[in-house]
């Protein structure tokens, strides 16, 4: 079975799948790597303004102590008003279409960028926005950050992975508890993991407009941080991405999302029972098989690009690995790189034949391995 990265140009409903996670000396080596890129134009940079930067250190440790007071107030604030409506996220089963469904009372509190679907400035040009917290400079307007890219809190960051203020999910204390046997079975507990991986500290910048290698080191954050949710705590985890208003998206800066869940989807189940039926009868790998010129977009060293041939929405993209890989965390700089090229090269095909329009993709994998060995 293989890993599949699928991107939908669909804004009018949101579809999440998943992926897995990364080893950190692989992130150190990628992050070297960025950071040898760019250390030459900013080591002018410094000198030239260094003498500013010594002049302004007193003023911001007091704005920065005032910062760090206004986002504790902020963050006490969102979950008062997710606890005072009396209700807590569940997980409710839909028996007619066999699917599981979140409702959650704080995502409805989530600010938005977009007063309509069609925002009057939907990539402004401006590598900083004061409103937005996911600006470098504004990280005390976020939620508790979990790791960065580099580690180093005194060097400049490239991706940050950090916790959602407005939580489709609520986080564990300690691990995500069973079903008590005698609860109902068509509702869970909404316990799990919802969080924001951040994909560049410029706000002007999107995905699409980032280099191979710093796509690669967003692939790789996300990798990392599924792995560390591989614990017990979580069944699944589901890595996705919002372009646009009517995609889902709620802010203008580029990012992802995460959300560690307590079960399998059945979605999820069906595709990995519907491929094992095809190897069963066959002996062959269906997605080996799809493989054909006709529906070939671009293929690179390790992976290719196809139109599937029962696309279920328009402009519909799979990515697909040529080596069998079943499993997300199996990626490595290298891998991570090379899907980060073409993804590029497919999210730029999207954004200028279409103008640029609103997508969802997301990450396709395994469960983890404790629950395929259940089934």
């Amino acid at each position: 079975m293989r890993t599949l990265l699928l991107i939908v140009d669909n804004g009018d409903e949101q579809r999440v799948a998943s992926s897995h996670p990364t080893l950190i000396a692989m992130l150190e080596a990628l992050t070297d790597t960025l950071e040898d890129s760019t250390r030459k134009g900013d080591e002018a940079g410094v000198a030239e303004h260094s003498d500013d930067h010594q002049s302004c250190e007193s003023r911001e440790k007091g704005q920065w102590n005032k910062q760090e007071r206004k986002q504790k107030i902020k963050i006490e604030k969102a979950a008062a008003m997710a606890a005072s409506t009396g209700r807590t996220p569940e997980i409710r089963k839909d028996v007619v279409f066999n699917k599981w469904v979140i409702f959650s009372p704080a995502r409805a509190r989530r600010p938005s960028d977009f007063k309509s679907h069609s925002p009057v400035n939907p990539n402004p040009q401006t590598s900083y926005s004061s409103s937005c917290p996911f600006c470098a400079g504004n990280e005390r307007d976020c939620a508790p950050e979990i790791f960065r890219i580099p580690d180093s809190s005194s060097s400049d960051w490239k991706v940050r992975v950090i916790q959602n203020l407005y939580p489709a999910l609520k986080r564990p204390e300690h691990h995500i508890p069973d079903p008590s046997p005698n609860s109902n079975p068509l509702v869970l507990s909404g316990i799990g993991f919802h969080e924001v991986v951040i994909e560049t500290p410029n706000h002007s910048l999107r995905l699409s407009d980032l280099s191979p290698p710093e796509i690669g080191a967003v692939l790789l954050a996300c990798k990392k941080r599924i792995q560390q949710l591989d614990d017990g705590s979580v069944n699944y985890v589901q890595v996705f991405k919002n372009h646009g208003a009517s995609a889902g998206a709620s802010l203008n800066h580029s990012h992802s999302q995460l959300m560690g869940l307590p079960l399998v989807p059945p979605t999820v189940s069906a595709r990995l029972d519907s491929m094992k039926e095809h190897f069963d009868r066959t002996g062959k790998c269906c997605l080996c098989e799809i493989r054909a010129v006709e529906l070939l977009i671009d293929e690179s060293s390790h992976f290719f690009s196809i139109v599937p041939f029962a696309a279920s929405y328009p402009f519909e993209i799979w990515v697909v690995p040529r080596e069998h890989s079943s499993s997300f965390h199996e990626i490595d700089i290298e891998t991570a790189i090379d899907l980060g090229r073409l993804l590029k090269i497919m999210l730029m095909k999207l954004s200028q034949q279409l103008n640029d329009p609103p997508f969802n993709f997301m990450i396709h994998t395994c469960p983890f391995q404790k629950m395929l060995q259940k089934s």
